[in-house]
């Protein structure tokens, strides 16, 4: 036997497994970093998380980031080489954040690497005839593996699309398997550059499904950006809370086929850009409006969205509890237009024993944990949601 599938072998039948997730959003700020304590897979799956941090990027990789992401057209050459430095760039944040908590790498079964997402193409956005939904996302295992010497698993999301799904979203997996209750009614309501929820049914029900919904951060984000160089988005929504909805360009903005779509459907920043805010203020005629009333109508937009979305496709007689992770929970005035709503205070997954933060990285380390040890879990006949087993395997030698 080959001494790399050997050690795999012997990584699969420990009770216990360490595995890194890794995370890194269409926000740039940084690469989350989870080391997760697994014991079992499925149902039966127990997760630790016994380190979690977030490496601020450096500024000019944030900026080479930008150049190549959610573009049509791209310079090719700049991909194929960041491909390599972000798998590189990644083992240098591990191994700089196991030194800090004093964890040899020796002790890391397997690292999950998300990678850095540059382009969605689901079929109903690309709409080019006879292809099919396509995503990439770069940073390359092998070389993370290397540089670190620990077995990484990453790509995650094109044997997803192979299978017959869209490539996102991918938390229902691990939502399902470790947030469902007996006895309550679950949102685990993701607000990253663009928002998604899971519903879980109490009782491990077959009813659950998980879908995109619209634009998160992403479009307050990239506007940000653009009238303020240097900054990444809008803290503390002091910008957005110094306007006023426009009503006008909030209804232009949710007149898209796209929030016609039956669930589930994924989405990202290549349809929700600058462009399309751009279209929407000239439909509505609101050429003169402040960037101050753009912001608090994106923010209301991006509410809208998650709202209109939960209303549709939850049973109207269930009630339920809503669990906030992702960069859009800290946006005050977001999650006030959402807890207006709902009439009441949204707790966040740090009541279930995650922080949010931490979350989108403990899911990709479960998906690991699956792959190697689990696989025994049906996840039914849901459209979008093939139950199969994710992640490429690269090892270090």
């Amino acid at each position: 036997m080959n001494s790399n599938i050997e050690t795999l072998y012997k990584i699969a039948n420990k009770p216990e497994k360490t595995i890194i997730g890794l995370m890194s959003g269409t926000s740039f700020d940084g690469l989350d970093i989870a080391v997760c304590k697994f014991t079992g897979s499925g149902l039966g799956t127990n997760v630790k998380v016994s380190h979690f941090t977030t490496m601020d990027y450096a500024p000019d990789f944030k900026e080479a980031l930008k150049e190549v992401f959610a573009k049509k057209q791209a310079n090719l050459e700049q991909i194929t080489i960041l491909n390599e430095i972000i798998g590189t760039y990644y083992g240098d944040l591990i191994l700089e954040c196991l030194n800090k908590w004093e964890i040899c790498a020796t002790e890391i079964d397997l690292i999950a690497s998300h990678g850095q997402t540059i382009f969605h193409a689901p079929k109903h956005q690309h709409h080019i005839a006879n292809y099919p939904n396509a995503t990439l996302q770069i940073g390359d295992g092998d070389h993370l593996a290397v540089k670190t010497g620990i077995i990484t698993l990453s790509d995650f999301r094109q044997k997803h699309i192979a299978a017959g799904g869209e490539g996102a979203p991918l938390a229902v997996y691990g939502d399902y398997l470790i947030f469902s209750s007996p006895g309550e009614n679950r949102i685990m309501l993701n607000i990253g550059g663009i928002a998604n929820f899971t519903f879980l049914p109490s009782g491990h029900s077959t009813g659950f499904f998980s879908t995109d919904v619209g634009p998160g951060n992403t479009l307050m984000d990239q506007f940000i950006q653009l009238k303020s160089p240097g900054k990444y988005y809008d803290k503390n929504a002091e910008m957005a809370s110094a306007g006023k909805i426009n009503e006008l360009l909030l209804n232009a903005l949710y007149e898209h086929p796209f929030f016609k779509t039956d669930f589930p459907k994924t989405t990202g920043p290549e349809l929700f850009s600058l462009r399309y805010l751009q279209n929407a203020i000239i439909v509505s005629g609101q050429e003169d409006i402040s960037d101050f009333d753009i912001m608090a109508t994106l923010a209301a937009f991006s509410a809208k969205g998650i709202i209109e979305a939960i209303e549709k496709s939850i049973p109207t007689d269930k009630s339920f509890e809503i669990y906030l992770s992702g960069g859009g929970m800290y946006n005050p005035l977001l999650v006030k237009y959402l807890e207006n709503h709902f009439g009441r205070k949204l707790k966040s997954t740090t009541a279930l024993g995650i922080h949010p933060d931490a979350k989108e990285a403990v899911l990709f380390a479960l998906l690991a944990n699956e792959a190697v040890a689990g696989g025994k879990t049906s996840f039914g006949d849901h459209p979008g949601l093939p139950t199969v087993s994710m992640g490429k395997i690269s090892f270090p030698k």
